[in-house]
């Protein structure tokens, strides 16, 4: 069920596909991961399916629950290395970021990161864009147990920053993460960095689907 529509005081963002337009790379490094182990993995199926989970499940998904924790540790760092290698060059925030966070800022709004990426990318991308600085709150995978849909992250966030649920908006690029924010009792701004707009018709809880920030009404989500 949709939360109800109050006025925003906490913005929690969702960070690939969300802050940085970095899919296609992670999808490219999971596949290239899988077909080194003679696995043949579909891109959009993969992307719809898994965007927003934690590497550890994506990998059990894949490999095999049995598996066991430092065996999975080590896949997922490997994993990570190559995306971090393949997206390093064109690292940069989607346009209109650094608007938003400065109206944000100056509207008293409370800012979150929430995001499924281990620590070493979280590091890779914020502190790497000198990003980190903005926000109140940073979520990773090392503080919840389960990724997308489960809502675990984005109400850990909302915790730390001392704001409700209800007047939390999530900006998303993923089914997954929109289906997390629902279940979260939030509202979501949906990017369309990497899937159409139509992905996300079935979600109750989406108020608006753009292209980047700059496309965004700002205004209309402090009302």
């Amino acid at each position: 069920m949709a939360a109800p529509a109050t006025a925003a005081c906490a913005f929690i963002f969702d960070m690939d596909g969300t802050i940085v337009d970095n899919m296609a790379y992670h999808t490219r490094s999971w596949i290239d991961f899988f077909g080194q182990r003679g696995m043949a993995i579909d891109a959009d199926e993969f992307f719809r399916s898994t965007a927003g989970r934690q590497g550890k499940e994506i990998i059990r998904a894949h490999l095999g629950e049995h598996l066991a924790d430092d065996a999975v540790s080590a896949l997922n760092l490997e994993k990570e290395a190559v995306y971090r290698e393949l997206y390093g060059p064109h690292r940069k925030s989607v346009a209109g970021f650094d608007a938003l966070i400065a109206r944000a800022r100056a509207a008293g709004v409370k800012l979150a990161v929430a995001t499924a990426a281990p620590v070493a990318n979280i590091e890779f991308t914020l502190d790497g864009l000198d990003l980190r600085r903005h926000f109140d709150a940073v979520v990773g995978a090392a503080d919840v147990a389960r990724g997308k849909p489960h809502p675990d992250g984005f109400l850990l966030a909302a915790e730390r920053l001392g704001v409700p649920p209800s007047a939390c908006i999530v900006f998303e690029d993923a089914p997954l993460g929109v289906e997390a924010a629902r279940n979260a009792g939030m509202r979501c701004v949906v990017l369309t960095t990497t899937l159409p707009a139509a992905a996300f018709a079935a979600f109750d809880n989406v108020i608006a689907i753009v292209s980047d920030f700059a496309a965004l009404d700002v205004d209309a989500l402090f009302h």
